[in-house]
């Protein structure tokens, strides 16, 4: 875990959840026309981001193991379910709840041993 490019790899996640986040934004509005409902800040953006964020990720491969990197990659999860309750005010279930933890417990399980 003293791996320096792990913190690039939660940045990318976290990056990946706000690019969801901004999907969903999108989704939940009206627009006047099939053109504006792609072609707008929310999508333009969030591809944006989504795209950077693969670009990072595919250079920090450089620098770490793909299973490795996978692994830590999966806190999107776990972010998308954080921003999806702050910014668009969702539920959150127990199911949800403990979905989120195995994956950390997951995560951690896995980072210790490589």
């Amino acid at each position: 875990m003293n791996n320096p490019y792990y913190l690039g790899v939660v940045a990318t996640a976290l990056a990946s959840a706000i690019s969801q986040i901004l999907l969903n934004v999108s989704a939940r509005k009206t627009y006047p026309s099939r053109l504006r409902e792609y072609l707008n800040p929310y999508v333009i953006s969030s591809y944006g981001i989504l795209a950077v964020s693969l670009v990072v990720n595919i250079y920090l491969l450089r620098f770490m193991e793909l299973k490795a990197q996978n692994a830590i990659a999966s806190l999107t999860y776990v972010f998308v379910l954080l921003l999806s309750r702050v910014i668009l005010g969702e539920k959150l279930g127990w199911k949800k709840i403990l979905g989120n933890v195995f994956i950390v417990v997951g995560i951690l399980v896995f980072v210790q041993t490589t």
